[in-house]
Formats: C-alpha cells, structure tokens, sequence
C-alpha cells in the first residue's frame, strides 16, 4: 500500500503520514519545507520517500501530479493556508493564494490520482467544519473548504462505480502549530492524531461522503446548521 500526503510536515498532516506509516504504508511526504520532511522521514524509517513542493506554484503542483503517475492506494489532500481578519482588510494576494492551495492544488491532484486509481483506492480531501458553519474573518478560507466538501461529495458519487472511494474529511478546532484554541472549549478540541485516526476509519469502512472528526464537533456542526444563517454566521463570528 502507498500514500502520498500533502502538507505532512506539520500538523495534521504529519500525523496522517506517522499513522499511516504505522499501518503499513509506504508514505510519499509533501511539503514545502526539505528540513522538516527530513525529520519526518528519519521519524517515520526506511521505506518511505519525500518531496518538497510548493502546491501554489505552477513547478511544485507539477512535480507532484508526476508523482501520481505511479499507483498509489490512498491520497491524502491536506495541504491549506487561511488568511485572517476581514477580506476587504487583507491582502488580494494572500486571499488568491488560499484559492490556489486550497482550490486548486485539490482539484489538480484529485485529477491526477484518479485518471489512475485502482479499486479499493481512496481519496481523502481535507475540508472543515467551517465549510459548513462560515467563520467572520476567515470568508475565504470557510469558502474554499465549502468547494472541498461539496466537490468530494460529487466525486464520491462519480466514482463508485469503479471502486474508489472519495471521502471530505472535516476538523474542527485542531490543536496545531498554526491554529490556536484559546478561548474554545476544551470539549471541542482534537489533537492532530485524533483526527487522523478518525480519518483512517472511515477510509476502512468506506464512510462519507463527508465526516465531520469528533463527536462533540458533529454535534455542535448540526445545531448551527439547524439555526438561521445570519444566527449562525454572527454566532461564529
């Protein structure tokens, strides 16, 4: 068996390629960062292999849709980047970025695995809670992860027929280098292994198309959905 995971050098990505390599996978790791690949791969032992890309460039996004060209069994699409504060405030270009890795770059390498795919593969897109309950001060990131979600569910339908399994895996708060949990409730947090495991389970028991990791983060993601838009919108805000 082999994964390629995007975004594995921190986070919860690297604790997709820690908990895949334990379950027997031969793991492709891609990241930005040759430093921190590197001391995943001494972490992980033999048998594994690395690739430092930039996913929102042309050359990066390239040399990992070449990669796919060889059979893998899974793909793991987690590579993202949010913009905080209000968009009109923030930099066009940071926001555009965020399209390109969180948009494009799945999009890309979703096309890629699955021109090639075999049965029993599968495909997990990394997603978000707030792809269903949008965030103030993170539109275009709660917007991107809306695409994921809906996208994975019209690819888990499409491809079916054939065996593949499409999955939109959707986190809540994770306790990351790059996110903060302060002033949410601890009942509401993950740890990036948690959400890994989650993932894998329903990777195994063909679950989805969509599944939101943690119950308490299930839970509160129908309340909001049951509530008013604009309740809920000004709620997450």
């Amino acid at each position: 068996m082999k994964a390629l995971v995007t975004g594995a050098s921190a986070g919860i990505g690297r604790a997709f390629a820690t908990t895949l390599a334990a379950a027997g996978y031969a793991v492709t790791a891609v990241a930005r960062r040759e430093d921190r690949l590197a001391g995943l791969l001494a972490e992980l032992g033999p048998g594994h292999d690395h690739l430092a890309a930039d996913l929102t460039t042309r050359g990066g996004l390239q040399a990992t849709v070449e990669r796919l060209t060889e059979p893998y069994t899974l793909l793991v699409n987690n590579a993202g980047v949010a913009v905080h504060g209000g968009f009109a405030e923030t930099s066009l270009e940071d926001s555009l970025t965020v399209l390109d890795l969180n948009c494009r770059a799945v999009v890309t390498l979703a096309h890629a695995f699955l021109a090639s795919a075999q049965p029993g593969a599968a495909l997990v897109n990394v997603s978000s809670t707030l792809g269903r309950t949008p965030k103030p001060g993170l539109g275009v990131y709660s917007a991107t992860k809306a695409f994921v979600t809906s996208f994975s569910e019209t690819l888990w339908h499409e491809q079916k027929a054939r065996g593949v399994h499409v999955l939109a895996l959707c986190p809540g708060v994770t306790r990351t280098e790059s996110q903060g949990a302060d002033g949410v409730p601890s009942w509401l947090v993950q740890t990036p292994e948690d959400v890994a495991a989650r993932a894998l389970r329903a990777v195994r028991r063909r679950e989805g198309p969509t599944i939101v990791s943690g119950r308490a983060n299930a839970v509160f993601t129908a309340a909001a959905g049951l509530l008013p838009r604009r309740t809920a919108v000004s709620l997450l805000a």
